[in-house]
């Protein structure tokens, strides 16, 4: 019998060795991604207090296509700069959340670094 590794688990893994050394402040949050089969979704949290400042994702009401391609993450990453730039964020800390930084993450990445954020 083969036995199929646990990716989440290893995700998981990677992904609180990241937030060991990772953290939002209220100066610069962080911004969060998690990526699903079907969607993508970020957001952008102040850890000191645990509050969620602003988000987006393909789930939303507005948003129409495909959520689980390159496109879809790219208009996301500009959709919660849009919103961050709303609440007077500029710069934030990127948290890939232990996926590897390619493909719709790094699509998401780049969106929103053009929508304005520095990171």
């Amino acid at each position: 019998m083969i036995k199929r590794p646990d990716t989440k688990a290893k995700r998981l893994r990677r992904h609180k060795r990241i937030r060991a050394k990772v953290s939002g402040t209220p100066e610069r949050p962080r911004l969060n991604v998690f990526r699903s089969e079907r969607h993508i979704y970020a957001q952008i949290i102040d850890d000191t207090t645990g509050v969620t400042l602003c988000s987006a994702s393909t789930v939303e009401k507005g948003f129409e296509g495909l959520g689980s391609n390159k496109e879809a993450a790219k208009k996301v990453g500009m959709a919660v700069a849009e919103r961050a730039k709303a609440k007077g964020i500029d710069t934030v800390v990127f948290d890939r959340g232990g996926y590897i930084y390619h493909g719709r993450v790094q699509a998401l990445a780049e969106g929103a670094r053009e929508g304005g954020l520095e990171f």
